[in-house]
């Protein structure tokens, strides 16, 4: 098992997970973070680090997730530091239907 960031993460950003994580295994795109479930040790201390709890261990109604976050992890440059929200976070906390609407497949700067 591993955890995933869902699409709930999608135009927030929040990066509170990154730096508690032991094994580094966040990466980061334009407006969103993934984990790499290969690199996932299934700790968990990251799961309580989010404020919008968009971080869910793997479960079967997840598998979507999970490929994307395998998909982009491979794509995308590593984080390991906290970094701030991206600007309107709070304002899309709680909007259904983000990776319909928002999702970037460009990637973020990492660090």
């Amino acid at each position: 098992m591993t955890f995933v960031v869902t699409e709930k993460c999608i135009k927030c950003k929040y990066t509170d997970c990154v730096e508690v994580c032991p094994v580094d295994c966040f990466y980061e795109g334009e407006n969103m973070l993934v984990i790499n479930p290969d690199e996932c040790i299934d700790c968990g201390v990251c799961e309580p680090e989010c404020p919008i709890e968009a971080i869910q261990p793997e479960a079967e109604q997840l598998i979507k997730d999970i490929e994307r976050n395998r998909e982009y992890s491979a794509k995308w440059p590593k984080i390991t530091a906290t970094k701030i929200p991206l600007p309107d976070a709070k304002k899309y906390e709680n909007e259904p239907d983000k990776f319909k609407k928002y999702f970037s497949p460009k990637p973020g700067s990492g660090n």
